[in-house]
């Protein structure tokens, strides 16, 4: 019927879809859960088995620590004794073992980036490797002061070779205005492209290019307003961030470069960056999932791309957590624009409540006015996927309902040629539904908009479909409105059911031609 590919949503290789819990998990021992490892972090037992004493290790050293009982593995030049570990990681003692006396870094990035690895394992600190970095020759720039001559871009050979054209910035100012300008030499830049955080004198600012990060890190050399203003010029890739000043005075400098100032890397090599948020609302959604709605500071831009992620981090017990979540709309039926303000203030998030958690409840603990750190996006999933675009059809399972949410309304809104979005949503349970109601009204109110509900534990007065994902189900739902329409599939949930529904496309889109939908 179909031969279109799907996006399975998350990515495979997305850190959401890994730190979700759509990875392989081995079952724990009573007792080897994250807060018990917590309590044994805090219990004062030697985990190291070096007394508290931190030593440099050499590649020898570390080479000879390979065994489940003495492994030590290297995470960005420091290492660490894992051992005590072993029977707490969700991954299982084999995963941990792939990097076991080495560098293990790249695996960590791979399966881990997210987590906050100092924290977790800081009681098994055993040192430094004894290997000294390398200085950069433009390290000793990092004492010039800024003035609108700028070194050039720390990009390496490889990246100038494969990477987008090396980016730059310059400043200008009035009486009153400093206007930073970052030069990214792309023409499909949008405000959703750049972060700022801007905190006492220290300005930060990066820019997404392609699969590159582009930053701006500097010491301001006077004192600016909190709020300010960004504009991006999208046909020529240039972007404007106007800082208001304090005092009406003529600045000599910038101000002085900070870490990483003017360097652009790939995306999957830097490290999340994190802002504190308020708690602004929470309200009940289902009996089991809530609507948080938080703040991002007066003096920070960021706006979440649709289909993108970020990071939640909380300190329980003295140890920091973090989890993955994908904002929303504050709701399915209000209108889908761009913020009439360049800096959109407030994120939303739909987030289920696990009594027996860790994380979950201690958010739900969290009083209004109380704080939560947000990281900035991540996510493979562009929204160029949906140009063009004439058929959208969605399949999720429980929580997995949320990264749709901004897919169905950018498509809704902003895709003149699309014909159709369809949703199959499953649930146990119709108490399980979430934002049933403004689901059914919007697909009342917009006939391109199809919902089907799919229940896999329904009371007996259940009139809809019942079940878990199939290919039976597929074939009835993945139709599209004409036969060469251009389709997109996306799919989130959890590991079973994304892979069985992938299972399920792969059986329902077979054409005896072989041609693509």
């Amino acid at each position: 019927m179909l031969n279109v590919p799907s996006q399975s949503f998350p990515a495979s290789s997305s850190q959401q879809r890994i730190a979700s819990g759509r990875r392989s998990k081995v079952p724990l021992k009573q007792g080897r859960s994250l807060m018990d490892w917590i309590r044994l972090t805090k219990s004062g037992k030697d985990l190291t088995g070096l007394k508290g004493r931190l030593i440099e290790v050499t590649e020898e050293e570390l080479k000879n620590h390979n065994k489940k009982d003495d492994c030590w593995i290297c995470i960005r030049g420091f290492v660490y004794n894992v051992s005590p570990y072993m029977e707490y990681h969700p991954g299982g003692e084999d995963e941990l073992m792939r990097a076991a006396g080495s560098d293990g870094t790249d695996l960590f990035d791979q399966v881990h980036r997210w987590v906050n690895y100092e924290s977790m394992l800081k009681e098994c600190l055993v040192g430094r490797m004894a290997v000294k970095p390398t200085i950069s020759k433009d390290y000793h720039e990092e004492k010039k002061v800024l003035n609108g001559m700028l070194p050039k871009s720390r990009v390496t050979d490889t990246l100038a070779k494969e990477g987008p054209s090396s980016p730059s910035y310059d400043w200008f100012q009035t009486d009153s205005v400093v206007t930073i300008v970052i030069y990214t030499k792309q023409k499909d830049i949008g405000l959703d492209s750049v972060i700022i955080d801007h905190q006492d004198d220290s300005f930060r600012a990066e820019t997404i290019i392609k699969d590159y990060s582009y930053l701006v890190h500097i010491g301001l050399s006077h004192e600016v307003q909190e709020d300010f203003s960004v504009r991006v010029v999208e046909n020529v890739g240039k972007i404007e961030i106007i800082l208001k000043k304090r005092e009406k005075t003529s600045w000599k400098c910038l101000g002085h470069p900070l870490e990483n100032d003017n360097s652009l890397v790939p995306k999957k090599d830097t490290g999340l960056y994190y802002r504190k948020c308020q708690l602004i609302s929470k309200e009940e959604v289902t009996h089991d999932t809530k609507l948080f709605c938080v703040m991002l500071p007066p003096s920070t831009h960021l706006q979440v791309p649709t289909g993108q992620h970020v990071y939640l981090k909380l300190t329980i017990t003295g140890t920091e957590i973090v989890k993955p979540y994908t904002p929303v709309s504050n709701s399915l039926l209000s209108e889908f624009k761009e913020p009439v303000l360049p800096n959109n203030k407030y994120i939303y998030f739909l987030i289920k409540i696990y009594p027996t958690g860790l994380f979950t409840p201690e958010l739900d603990h969290l009083q209004i006015g109380d704080f939560v750190s947000v990281s900035s996006p991540e996510g493979n999933f562009k929204v160029s996927k949906l140009q063009e675009l004439e058929d959208l059809f969605l399949l999720a399972a429980g929580t997995g309902f949320t990264p749709m949410v901004k897919i169905l309304n950018y498509a809704l809104t902003y895709i003149p040629c699309l014909r159709k979005v369809k949703l199959m949503f499953f649930n146990k349970t119709e108490d399980d539904i979430i934002w049933r109601s403004q689901l059914e009204k919007l697909a009342f109110r917009d006939k391109r908009f199809d919902v089907e509900f799919v229940l896999s534990a329904p009371t007996s007065d259940w009139n809809g479909k019942q079940g878990h994902i199939s290919p039976a189900l597929l074939s009835d739902f993945l139709k599209a409105s004409l036969d060469k329409s251009k389709v997109l599939i996306c799919i989130c949930g959890p590991t079973p059911f994304t892979e069985e529904g992938i299972r399920g496309l792969a059986f329902s889109s077979e054409d005896p031609d072989g041609a693509p939908g």
